[in-house]
């Protein structure tokens, strides 16, 4: 149910100055990002250095990170697909479907929580074996795999809700989530690892304890009477008139993520066909690098989402343009940046994971060939960010489709074996497909948007 208070509360979507409203969203948004990036990169800087067997440990967690990226795939399905719906019925003042949507999103979520473990648990070791993992490795990505499944609910509460929060503007208390989380993994990774002798079983037993706790916390706050949306036991059930649209707007960055486990077993299979495990290893640690510049980004965009999406629902066209204007500029600013760092100095990058001589070797030489494309990746996050705000699913699937299915995976597979270019057709394959749908994405958005924003432009000029 709503209350009076709501509208007042979600107000300052639609009137506070829009730089400091962006600068407040999107602050406590990055910094969520930049410490959930610590809590992805901490398993792997404390496994890469236990002694002795660090560099096949780091390879095994390396195999099964993709699976654990399809995981938090279904958490975006839901919770970046729930969020902007969330979030434009507050716009239009309708608590009510607000409240239902989120509701329903929270069914879901543990369903679907219930059929990944489960289905996951049993064909772990095929799929680990499938994903590139060798007889070395193997052992080390399923003592990871199988303790990690262990957790499958606390990460869809964590990682899926945690979006509601976000789309009410509560940004401060979205970080806090995420920093709870990531501080106690980085406190308990030595203590297991290393205090415990554990090894890569620690590591995982960190991880899942430190998502429970951040569970905890989001199911709490969603709950209390600070939150503008409440999780209400009348709302917690599967309406598929709710989440249908939910699901069709969620499926964009669903596939992104989902692709991204694709890729992760096309290049780990790959880098194993044409190098070893020193090369799978090693690009473990481009992947890590990648999520380096990509998170930071899509915080930048994630929190200039509520106001676009709060303000397309209030049929508020300007206000809309601009922030979509001021993620652009940051969005742009930040890849740029950070990629000519990573590019001039590499090798402190792939230091901070491993220091085993032969993958900082490699590792230094494929960064600079991975990552260039990168240097204007801001552009492509924040038009297909602004398109998932908007509402609009064909176009943000589209998009999600392009760079990772269309392009890279069939790139990955075909450079290779031309002209013997074996691993450096694998590098090369990254930036060919980054600046192709960076071109397609921006003229995909110049065409639509107009289009998009017309039916509440109208109103203004009538």
């Amino acid at each position: 149910m709503s209350n009076n208070s709501q509208p007042q509360d979600a107000s300052r979507l639609a009137n506070a100055p829009l730089g400091r409203l962006m600068l407040q969203l999107a602050v406590p948004t990055v910094l969520a990002q930049i410490v959930n990036l610590l809590y992805n990169m901490v398993d792997r800087i404390y496994v890469g250095r236990i002694p002795e067997t660090g560099s096949i440990a780091l390879a095994g967690l390396g195999v099964s990170f993709p699976i654990i990226l399809l995981i938090s795939a279904f958490a975006a399905l839901v919770g970046q697909g729930g969020a902007p719906q969330a979030s434009i019925a507050m716009g239009q003042q309708d608590y009510k479907k607000a409240n239902r949507i989120l509701g329903t999103s929270t069914a879901f979520l543990i369903v679907l929580a219930a059929v990944l473990f489960a289905v996951f648990w049993v064909i772990r070791k095929p799929v680990l074996m499938m994903f590139g993992a060798s007889e070395a490795t193997l052992p080390y990505a399923d003592d990871y795999l199988k303790i990690y499944l262990l957790g499958t609910l606390s990460v869809q509460v964590s990682l899926g809700l945690n979006q509601f929060i976000s789309c009410q503007g509560f940004a401060k208390t979205s970080m806090i989530t995420v920093l709870i989380g990531a501080v106690l993994n980085i406190i308990l990774d030595p203590v297991f690892i290393y205090g415990f002798n554990m090894g890569v079983k620690g590591a995982a037993w960190a991880t899942i304890i430190s998502q429970t706790v951040s569970a905890l916390w989001v199911f709490l706050f969603l709950c209390s009477k600070k939150s503008i949306l409440r999780l209400q036991l009348s709302n917690l059930r599967l309406d598929w008139n709710m989440l249908k649209p939910v699901l069709a707007l969620g499926l964009s960055p669903f596939i992104m993520q989902a692709t991204e486990c694709l890729v992760q077993l096309t290049f780990n299979t790959g880098m194993q066909r044409y190098g070893n495990d020193y090369y799978v290893g090693a690009m473990t640690i481009l992947f890590s690098v990648s999520q380096m510049l990509f998170l930071p980004m899509q915080g930048l965009a994630q929190g200039a989402t509520p106001i676009i999406s709060y303000n397309f629902g209030a049929g508020n066209p300007e206000r809309v343009k601009k922030a979509f204007r001021l993620m652009a500029i940051a969005s742009l600013a930040f890849s740029f940046c950070a990629t000519g760092i990573i590019l001039l100095f590499p090798r402190p990058f792939i230091s901070m994971f491993s220091n085993d001589p032969e993958i900082i070797r490699i590792g230094s030489y494929g960064i600079r060939i991975y990552t260039i494309g990168f240097l204007f990746f801001g552009i492509q996050c924040a038009c297909q960010q602004t398109f998932i705000a908007l509402g609009q699913a064909k176009i943000s699937m589209f998009l999600a489709l392009l760079r990772k299915v269309i392009l890279l995976i069939p790139l990955a597979l075909i450079l290779p074996t031309i002209g013997n270019l074996g691993t450096n057709g694998l590098f090369i394959a990254e930036p060919i497909s980054d600046i192709l749908s960076i071109i397609t994405t921006l003229t995909l958005f110049l065409i639509n948007i107009k289009k998009i924003l017309a039916p509440i432009s109208k109103p203004k000029s009538a």
